[in-house]
């Protein structure tokens, strides 16, 4: 690599997060910002921008059985993505980036950065940008990389000026309930929990010195045990607790109850094994125990108080194809693995009625409902892709 672009992203200290949500702030704004770098936020809610611009700082509140610590994240700004000037600006001029928007949100966002892409190779040279991909969705990097290769020119050198790291993101962070976002619009709760799984391959510059990051080689196995451990148990504790227990608001509620704390922890095992048989070479029997173990005793964490509305809610998504619980159904086919229990989780969120603080149903769920009124073959058939006989529910 240039040395003089070595030495240009050694000392640009400027990280540009698109989306300043739960995630964006409360974990790659923090680990980078108490790594030394000045965080940018591109974001599309006026307040919040207006906000973070007024203060320069907001407050993340750890949550713990144990204890509850408060840091203060700092020097922050804020920018809109309606301010198209603006952000070609940041973007071509950024030290590293991250994307945080949700797919709903790409759309609106990647045309912006591929005209920043091509503003900064026209100002700064062949200067690479990596891009923190920190979206819930697996082989978003393919997804991305497809997107804006259509946005930009044909002669636009891809492979040498934009990296697309994926990531492994375990953070749980709760929904703000109304009373606390009146009380400071700024603040965000999340768990202790800060390591940032990140790939190795995915980075066009030197990989920053970032606390609690990891690099990995194979990324995938990791991106694939956070889907088919941590989402799956997350999602099974809340559809097989509010099946038993619908009255119930609270993760740790409803993991109080044994007999689903114990169903919820055969079926992460039971997804484990699968994981297992896709990369041999990468996970141990011991290793995915232990990391089961580690989450249940992370999902009942009561001070974080995550609610049961939150974890179940977005089912069209959440049982999509290449989402939690359908993704490791369809590698047990393939692999002529046991997949019963992740079947039972599965039928449950089906009938996931769960509602929020307000007694709203997610938006989006709604759609869903009328969706699963056809039947439970068809949810299968044409939400999660996959083809089973109804008589496996028998």
């Amino acid at each position: 690599m240039n040395p003089i672009n070595v030495r240009y992203q050694l000392y640009n200290r400027k990280m540009i997060i698109f989306g300043a949500g739960r995630i964006g702030r409360s974990f790659i704004g923090q680990l980078f910002s108490r790594s030394g770098y000045d965080i940018v936020f591109i974001d599309i809610n006026p307040q919040l921008i207006d906000a973070l611009n007024r203060i320069r700082k907001y407050k993340l509140v750890v949550k713990s059985d144990l204890k509850e610590e408060v840091l203060s994240i700092e020097p922050v700004r804020a920018v809109s993505l309606a301010d198209r000037d603006k952000v070609l600006y940041e973007i071509a001029t950024g030290g590293i980036a991250a994307l945080s928007v949700g797919q709903q949100g790409m759309p609106a966002t990647l045309p912006l950065i591929a005209e920043a892409l091509q503003k900064r190779k026209d100002e700064m040279g062949m200067l690479p940008l990596d891009f923190i991909i920190c979206e819930n969705m697996r082989n978003a990097d393919q997804y991305i990389s497809t997107e804006l290769r259509k946005l930009l020119p044909e002669n636009y050198p891809f492979d040498q000026l934009v990296g697309l790291v994926e990531t492994s993101i375990g953070k749980m962070v709760p929904i703000m309930t109304q009373r606390d976002m009146e009380e400071d619009p700024l603040q965000i709760f999340a768990e202790p929990y800060n390591t940032l799984i990140v790939s190795k391959d995915g980075f066009r510059n030197p990989i920053p010195a970032v606390r609690n990051m990891e690099a990995k080689e194979n990324m995938k196995a990791w991106v694939d045990r956070k889907l088919f451990i941590h989402n799956l148990g997350h999602s099974t504790a809340a559809y097989l607790g509010f099946q038993k227990h619908p009255e119930a608001v609270k993760m740790h509620e409803v993991l109080s109850d044994p007999e689903i704390l114990e169903s919820t922890r055969k079926t992460m095992l039971q997804s484990a094994a699968i994981l297992m048989r896709l990369y041999p070479d990468e996970f141990t029997l011991n290793h995915l125990t232990l990391h089961i173990d580690d989450l249940l005793s992370r999902f009942r964490n009561k001070a974080l108080g995550d609610t049961v509305f939150r974890v179940g809610c977005d089912l069209y998504r959440k049982l999509g194809p290449e989402d939690r619980l359908a993704a490791p159904i369809r590698v047990a086919l393939t692999l002529n693995r046991p997949y019963d229990r992740i079947m039972k989780a599965l039928k449950a969120a089906v009938v996931f009625r769960a509602k929020d603080e307000n007694g709203q149903y997610f938006p989006a769920d709604e759609e869903f409902f009328r969706l699963a009124d056809s039947g439970i073959e068809y949810v299968l058939r044409e939400v999660c892709k996959l083809e089973i006989s109804y008589s496996y529910f028998q």
